[in-house]
């Protein structure tokens, strides 16, 4: 069946509550078909769908997905968690092939940022996905930060603001909607918002200063949408996290900084907001606080939890919590976000541009030598110093070094080592083969320091590829910083280890 923006067809319920409080959800569901249950909804008013990894097997069977959704709803937004580089779901069973937002800021070219930006959208518009949770507009300013580290451009303000603007641009050319994240800013932060309610001690004038610039300079890029935070920031709010807190989304994104865009939440389900007040309960504030819709999926992929959100809203409404008018608002919001996507002109491909992110993985390498280093040439032993990933990066997509090094040199071997021992288990299992230490953001494990530590006093000749944020001093025969863990930045990377 079709529906038109803001439209109805004789399938949707006559009740338009009902049908705006779907309206403003945006579901995931498990598998790589779309289940009756969602295909039902969209007749009924739903008018997002959320994609994740779980979903995506190819870009073919990507593109018969949504052409079914579309089937449904012609103007269904389509959204995915593709920030490329670390956290990727297009590419989730391989590795992307864009480096993330770390490497492109460390280039520092603004007009690359772009386009790659361009030319992810185009992948994404190709397989009929038209809304992206992306870019990441968070200033790392807290090195320790568990949940964002390469995700960011960086921890200068000013270099995100503008890599932020250029991602948007670039994405939004494709005819992809950008949702610039996280509102206000999650990158002084040193708790993951999937586990618990991070804080943000800083004062007003360093949170102006510092994590709102690149929003704004998103917002002046004309950011379709943009996602709210499940954190605690005292000096803007004492008492609500961003993604329930009226004076953040509407006195302060909507007041101050003039955002008339769609605001979405952060998953509703992440420990932040679920574990204080349940997902019901946090929608209805989110939605009463100035959010437009409610990202639910991640964790949460059924059909009973749409029904309980859209139930849960529209009792808010009998009840006086939530006015109808701000649930109608929101509701046009989400239609008007689908308007823009289904009118938009995009760029058209460009053939030229589909090794830019080769290109972008490989000038973002800082690769430091000593005398003695010399390329290899014979397969090495591949050591992965391995920590457990954020929730956001997940565990199904695959990285490092090792699979490009043994196209290169057949008969590389690799191995995962972790914790107190690993130095000395990685020697062992290595033998008389050169190594090569694969790792991520040593400067946040100590026992990975540990582990180069023993490597280096016996083999000096050690090459050391850092994926994460480069923090710790570059040490090793050769030491590699990629600034992202992305199947794209490995194979730069190898390109260096062992050139043709």
């Amino acid at each position: 069946m079709t529906t038109l923006a803001g439209g109805t067809t004789a399938s949707e319920p006559k009740d338009r509550l009902s049908r705006d409080a779907l309206t403003v959800l945006q579901p995931g569901f498990t598998g790589t078909t779309a289940p009756d249950w969602l295909l039902r909804r969209l007749g009924e008013g739903l008018a997002s769908v959320g994609l994740f990894g779980r979903n995506v097997a190819s870009p073919e069977q990507l593109t018969a997905l949504t052409a079914r959704l579309r089937a449904e709803r012609d103007d269904v937004l389509v959204a995915i968690d593709e920030e490329s580089g670390d956290v990727t779901r297009l590419e989730v069973h391989t590795g992307s092939s864009f480096p993330g937002n770390n490497a492109l800021g460390a280039v520092d070219d603004v007009e690359l940022t772009r386009e790659v930006a361009l030319e992810l959208g185009r992948r994404l518009a190709a397989c009929g996905v038209n809304f992206n949770w992306a870019p990441s507009a968070d200033v790392n300013s807290n090195p320790a930060n568990p949940v964002i580290g390469v995700r960011s451009f960086g921890a200068d303000p000013d270099l995100v603001a503008r890599h932020t603007a250029a991602y948007v641009t670039g994405l939004q050319a494709a005819g992809v909607a950008a949702c610039t994240k996280h509102f206000p800013g999650h990158g002084d932060t040193a708790v993951d918002s999937h586990l618990a309610l991070p804080r943000i001690d800083a004062t007003a004038d360093v949170l102006h200063a510092r994590e709102l610039a690149p929003f704004r300079a998103a917002i002046a890029a004309g950011t379709r949408a943009v996602m709210s935070a499940h954190i605690l920031v005292p000096a803007l709010d004492p008492d609500r996290p961003a993604t329930l807190s009226r004076t953040i989304l509407t006195d302060l994104l909507r007041g101050e900084l003039g955002y008339d865009g769609l605001i979405v939440t952060d998953g509703i389900e992440m420990q932040a907001i679920s574990a204080a007040y349940g997902i019901e309960h946090g929608s209805v504030l989110a939605i009463a606080a100035g959010a437009d819709a409610i990202c639910v999926g991640g964790g949460l992929s059924d059909e009973e939890t749409v029904r309980r959100l859209r139930d849960a809203l529209v009792a808010a409404v009998h009840s006086g919590e939530l006015p109808e008018e701000r649930l109608a608002e929101a509701a046009d919001r989400v239609r008007s976000l689908a308007r823009w996507t289904a009118t938009t002109e995009r760029a058209q491909p460009d053939h030229a541009a589909t090794d830019i992110g080769l290109v972008a993985a490989r000038r973002a390498l800082d690769v430091t030598r000593v005398d003695s280093a010399a390329p290899l040439n014979t397969a090495p032993f591949v050591a992965v110093f391995t920590s457990a990933s954020n929730i956001a990066v997940g565990t199904e997509t695959p990285w490092g070094v090792a699979a490009e090094l043994s196209r290169r040199l057949p008969g590389t071997e690799t191995a995962d080592f972790t914790g107190d021992h690993a130095g000395q288990e990685a020697l062992s299992a290595a033998g008389d083969r050169r190594i090569v230490a694969v790792l991520r953001d040593e400067h946040r494990h100590p026992w990975m320091t540990t582990a180069l530590d023993v490597l280096l006093k016996s083999r000096p000749d050690t090459i050391v590829v850092e994926m994460g944020v480069p923090q710790a001093p570059p040490r090793g025969a050769l030491h590699i910083a990629t600034h992202g863990a992305a199947q794209v930045c490995g194979t730069a990377a190898a390109e260096v280890i062992a050139p043709d």
